[in-house]
C-alpha cells in the first residue's frame, strides 16, 4: 500500500494535535489516578480503531485487516512496556505527579525512533529476501527469552545509555520539580528526572526492535506498520496509570507476548517460502486467543492464590 505525501503529512499533524491536546490537559502535572488513566484510556483505544473503520472504508476490508492485527499485536506487547516503565519510576522514585511528562516526551521519542526502525527495516525487507529469515529468527529468540528469562531485569541506572549520559552531561542526584534541567551553585545540569526519562527512552528503543520487528511479519506497508505503532503507543501513557496497580495479577501474559513474538518470527520466515504469507484471519485469530488466554490464566493463577492464602490466614490458630 503506498500513499501520497498529503496523507502522511495530515497523520503527523492529527497525531500532533492529539498530542498537544494531552499535554494541555497535563499541563498542572497532577496525579494521573485509575480512573482518569481508563478514560484516557478508551480515548486512545477508540482513536485507534476509529483509524482501522476510516481504513476499512478508503482501502478495504484486507488493509484493515492487517492495521487491526498489527494494532493488536503492539498493543500488547505495549503491555510489557507497562512492567519495565513501572520499575523505572519505582527504582527512581519518581514523584506521580511527574511521572505523565516523562512519559509524554518519552512517547515522542519512541515515534520518532519507532518511524525510522520502520523504513529502515521495510526497505531491508523489500531489497533482501534472508532479512525475512534474521529477523525471523530473532523474534522466535527474542520470545524464547521472554517466555524463560523473563524476570532478568538490568537495573536502570546500570543501563549503558543512562551511564554514558551521566558521564557526558553534568548531573544532579535530586528532582527539581518538573524540570528536565536546573541550575546549581551558578551551573546548568541536568535533573534526575533527565536520567529517568533517558532510562525511559533507552528500555522503549529495545522493545521498539522487537515489535516493528513483528508488526514487518504482518506486512511492509510502511504506512500501516507506523500507524499501527503510532495509535498504539499514543495510549501508552494512559495505559501505564491504567495498569500500574493491576501489574501484578498478569504473572502469566509474558508467556503469551512471548508466543506472539516466536509466531510472528515464523510467520516471516513462511513469507520468504513456497508457504507464503499466513491469511489476516488467521494471523488475527492468533493474537487474539493468545492474549486472552494469557491474561485469563493469569487472573485465575492470582484468584485462586489469593483465595488459598485467604482460606490458610483464617483458619491459623488465633
Amino acid at each position: 500500500m503506498s500513499v501520497s505525501w498529503w496523507v502522511w503529512a495530515t497523520l503527523m499533524l492529527a497525531i500532533a494535535a492529539m498530542l498537544a491536546i494531552d499535554l494541555f490537559l497535563h499541563r498542572d502535572n497532577h496525579v494521573i489516578g485509575f480512573r482518569e488513566g481508563a478514560v484516557w484510556s478508551g480515548v486512545w483505544i477508540a482513536a485507534g480503531l476509529l483509524f482501522g473503520v476510516i481504513l476499512w472504508a478508503w482501502q478495504g476490508g484486507d488493509v484493515a485487516g492487517t492495521y487491526f492485527a498489527g494494532y493488536l499485536i503492539e498493543k500488547a506487547l505495549s503491555i510489557d512496556n507497562v512492567f519495565v516503565f513501572a520499575l523505572i519510576f519505582s527504582h527512581f522514585a519518581v514523584p506521580a505527579a511527574v511521572q505523565h511528562k516523562v512519559l509524554f516526551w518519552g512517547v515522542i521519542g519512541a515515534l520518532a525512533f519507532r518511524l525510522a526502525f520502520i523504513f529502515l527495516g521495510a526497505e531491508l525487507l523489500e531489497t533482501f529476501f534472508w532479512t525475512a529469515y534474521l529477523l525471523g529468527a530473532f523474534l522466535i529468540y527474542t520470545g524464547y527469552t521472554m517466555a524463560f528469562r523473563h524476570g532478568e531485569q538490568t537495573p536502570p541506572d546500570r543501563n549503558p545509555v543512562v551511564r554514558l549520559v551521566r558521564r557526558v552531561i553534568p548531573t544532579d542526584a535530586n528532582y527539581h520539580g518538573d524540570a528536565f534541567f536546573a541550575r546549581v551553585d551558578g551551573r546548568r545540569v541536568a535533573t534526575l528526572l533527565f536520567v529517568v526519562l533517558i532510562a525511559v527512552e533507552a528500555t522503549d528503543l529495545i522493545f521498539a526492535v522487537d515489535s516493528v520487528a513483528a508488526i514487518l511479519a504482518i506486512t511492509t506497508s510502511t504506512f500501516i506498520v507506523w500507524t499501527a505503532n503510532a495509535f498504539a503507543i499514543l495510549g501508552l501513557r494512559s495505559l501505564y496509570f491504567c495498569l500500574a496497580e493491576l501489574l501484578r495479577r498478569f504473572v502469566h501474559l509474558h508467556y503469551g507476548l512471548a508466543v506472539l513474538l516466536a509466531f510472528a518470527g515464523v510467520k516471516l520466515i513462511l513469507s520468504e517460502t513456497p508457504v507464503g504469507k499466513l491469511p489476516i484471519p488467521v494471523t488475527l485469530g492468533v493474537i487474539v486467543v493468545t492474549i486472552t488466554v494469557s491474561i485469563a490464566w493469569s487472573l485465575h493463577t492470582t484468584r485462586t492464590t489469593r483465595t488459598t492464602r485467604t482460606t490458610h490466614d483464617a483458619d491459623a490458630p488465633a
